[in-house]
């Protein structure tokens, strides 16, 4: 006969619980999630994944809903949110200020790890391609994502901006920042000419609101971005570091039948899949489109003095060598084959197997910072 193992099982192993356990009161932990869409929208996706870590974790969850991406990233700095879904440019962000480190990546439904950037357009616009919405003459409005998203507003500022020197303010009508939804919905309703947004909104459109999911075309879409990071505080107790990482690797792999169909299906909801084992080297291709980026504008800035302009320039190429050389390593690095390991006996479904390699994973991001 086939042995399931529950989440609550796996934890137990993980955690080497004995049968005596302390009747203390139980932790309280905020869930920081950022603002991709409406709140209302969120909660409804969110609060059944709350419920489910709360059960299986013995910790007191709340969900954290800011109104924009620094609502959560000041949050985790200042320990009002101790783990937080975030995209990889606010990740970043995260990582320089907040005192967070990646622990987890976000899996698509169909299980990819990554995703797109777009430029929409409502279907009865007359632009058809990218070239048609950079005329720059002040006509058209513009919709940006929050300046701590990476494919709302890092990727398209990047690949698209930066590189062909153009200043959004200068090119458009109005250049507005908003969440992915509204920008969707801006588009839908021919409230601007054109918008920022990604593949795994898009999806979300077409689920919550299908008649404005119809009324959008995209004319731009980026190279493959990392999908989104979850990250803790580094100095988040490794009890409560342990438990949170085996359910949420656990969660969708391992139990009986109806757990991990619930499970998956709560997952469904959010647009994803089983979580993949991550660590802070995630960010390193955000770094180096950060530092392109920053060089592009440089080289742009005819006010600059020439040397200073050079010594800036140098600062960020020995960055970006720093970083290359950092994801050479990763390539190679131990935890890179355990990944690789774990990935294939999540393929199998072997829950023994899956158990005892979160077990160790566990403990390594509870022990050590995960890079």
């Amino acid at each position: 006969m086939k042995k399931f193992w529950t989440v609550g099982a796996a934890l137990a192993v993980a955690m080497g619980i004995t049968a005596t356990v302390a009747h203390a009161a139980a932790p309280e932990l905020n869930f920081g999630v950022i603002s991709t869409e409406a709140s209302v929208n969120q909660k409804k996706n969110w609060e059944p994944f709350i419920a489910a870590m709360e059960k299986s974790t013995g910790l007191k969850v709340h969900a954290f809903y800011a109104s924009d991406y620094a609502g959560v990233i000041e949050a985790m700095r200042f320990n009002k949110v101790q783990i937080a879904w975030f995209g990889n440019k606010s990740g970043m962000e995260a990582s320089n200020r907040s005192n967070a480190e990646v622990f987890a990546q976000v899996v698509s439904k169909d299980g990819s790890t990554g995703y797109y950037s777009h430029i929409i357009v409502n279907t009865d616009s007359p632009y058809h391609k990218l070239e048609d919405i950079l005329k720059c003459d002040k006509t058209l409005d513009f919709g940006i994502g929050d300046p701590n998203s990476t494919s709302g507003f890092l990727v398209p500022t990047s690949y698209i901006f930066a590189a062909k020197n153009i200043d959004p303010k200068s090119c458009f009508k109005t250049v507005r920042n908003a969440s992915h939804q509204a920008n969707a919905m801006a588009v839908a309703h021919n409230q601007v000419a054109a918008a920022t947004n990604n593949s795994e909104d898009l999806q979300r459109t077409a689920k919550t609101a299908p008649d404005a999911f119809k009324k959008i075309r995209i004319i731009w879409t980026s190279p493959i971005i990392p999908l989104d990071p979850l990250m803790w505080r580094k100095d988040l107790d490794a009890a409560t570091k342990t438990k949170i990482y085996t359910f949420l690797m656990s969660y969708g792999r391992v139990g009986t039948p109806e757990e991990i169909k619930t499970a998956k299906a709560i997952l469904a909801n959010l647009i994803w899949s089983p979580f993949h084992p991550s660590n802070d080297n995630q960010l390193l291709p955000i770094r180096i489109l950060e530092a392109n980026k920053a060089i592009m504008k440089l080289k742009a800035d005819d006010k600059l003095a020439a040397d200073v302009k050079a010594q800036k320039i140098a600062a960020l190429q020995a960055d970006i060598k720093k970083y290359q050389a950092a994801t050479e390593k990763a390539d190679a690095s131990p935890f890179k084959k355990q990944l690789a390991v774990f990935l294939e006996a999540d393929k199998t479904g072997n829950q023994a197997d899956l158990t005892k390699l979160i077990g160790e994973f566990a403990a390594n991001a509870a022990a050590t910072p995960t890079n």
